[in-house]
């Protein structure tokens, strides 16, 4: 997918004046989009978003959870729920022609919608357009910073000033939260980009969600938190017991580690026992924002005893429920906040909770890596 696209924006500011941005302020934000490399078939199709329960966010209680009856279904249509979430998290992946590469070192790190490019056109002692078609697309240039920024310190510095010159009207949502920019997992990074810049740049983002269990009579339950109504994102939804974006600096590991801390309570003797078991991926297009995230999962089997604990104020409270019942609220609602879903599915195939059996096991499977998974 990297070389279906071509090139984008910005501008702003001499190299000697770089180190001063650093003490500028910021603004705040976040998202997703999407691209299904497997397609669903006809059949599959028949069974929409609109057959599902729709609640919009918040404006359901954990009562309309666990009073979620279940209709009864044929073979031919058990996994269409599962095949919507799916959707879901991979939007509009018709409109990746209408964003550009962003690169460095002659490699992509991301893309830009060309719309937005105008937006960034004023940078342009920070960032330039060439006329280049090596990097594919329809528009016939790329975007990239200019040469003399060769540092990840003055990349890092370059972005922050473009990103606080643009605003929240146009970056909304700003944390001071940096994330690693790289072309693929693993490789050196170029530059840290705001957190909630990154879908407007189109680069790949890596997080870490877990799925804590416990068995009790030979039945699994998970754990399942509903998120605060005063979250700016996705507020009163359904969420994994722990998840987090993988910021600048930190192990998938040690972030989980942290993030069992602040969002449940979970001391590191028990959270360093977590595994990590895969990782999901998707592409989803809102807009001008193009989110490619990677999500490694991981799971933890916690003591029957434990009872979970937000730290941090994210989370409105916790439910253990029965993992039967959190795969009928994944198939038959959207009271999970969207990317949660993948990593349930993926959960239900290793426990076998999704069979060989079950038409269209293997085409769900490879659906979760829909996005590009590097």
């Amino acid at each position: 997918m990297a070389n279906n696209f071509c090139c984008h924006h910005l501008s702003h500011k001499l190299r000697s004046s770089i180190s001063s941005l650093r003490n500028l302020p910021l603004p705040s934000s976040p998202f997703t989009r999407g691209t299904l490399k497997f397609p669903i078939s006809p059949s599959r199709r028949t069974h929409t978003l609109s057959a599902a329960i729709h609640i919009q966010s918040g404006r359901f209680t954990w009562d309309d959870v666990f009073n979620l009856a279940e209709p009864q279904q044929n073979k031919s249509s058990y996994l269409d729920g599962y095949f919507e979430k799916v959707k879901l998290c991979n939007r509009n992946s018709e409109k990746q022609c209408e964003f550009i590469p962003f690169v460095l070192e002659k490699r992509i790190v991301g893309y830009v919608h060309n719309r937005f490019a105008d937006n960034l056109r004023r940078f342009d002692d920070l960032i330039i357009l060439p006329d280049d078609t090596s990097y594919g697309g329809k528009f016939g240039r790329y975007i990239t910073l200019h040469p003399r920024i060769r540092t990840i310190e003055d990349r890092t510095s370059a972005l922050e000033y473009v990103i606080k010159s643009l605003g929240e009207e146009l970056v909304p949502g700003i944390r001071n939260e940096l994330y690693p920019v790289k072309s693929s997992f693993g490789v050196p990074e170029y530059f840290s980009l705001e957190r909630a810049a990154a879908p407007y740049f189109g680069i790949k983002v890596y997080g870490v969600q877990m799925n804590g269990y416990v068995e009790r009579d030979g039945q699994k339950y998970l754990w399942i938190g509903k998120r605060s109504e005063v979250k700016p994102t996705y507020p009163g939804m359904l969420d994994n017991l722990v998840a987090g974006g993988l910021p600048h600096g930190i192990s998938c590991g040690e972030n989980l580690v942290k993030e069992c801390e602040e969002e449940a309570g979970i001391p590191r003797s028990i959270s360093s026992g977590a595994t990590a078991v895969g990782a999901v991926s998707y592409m989803d297009i809102d807009g001008y924002r193009f989110k490619r995230d990677v999500l490694f999962c991981y799971d933890l089997k916690l003591p029957e005893g434990f009872i979970p604990k937000n730290e941090d104020g994210e989370v409105e409270s916790f439910k253990l429920v029965p993992v039967t019942n959190v795969a009928k609220i994944v198939r038959r609602t959207q009271f999970f906040k969207a990317n949660c879903n993948l990593v349930i599915i993926d959960f239900l195939f290793r426990h076998g909770y999704i069979k060989p059996e079950d038409l269209g096991y293997l085409e769900l499977l490879q659906s979760l890596r829909s996005g590009d998974c590097s």
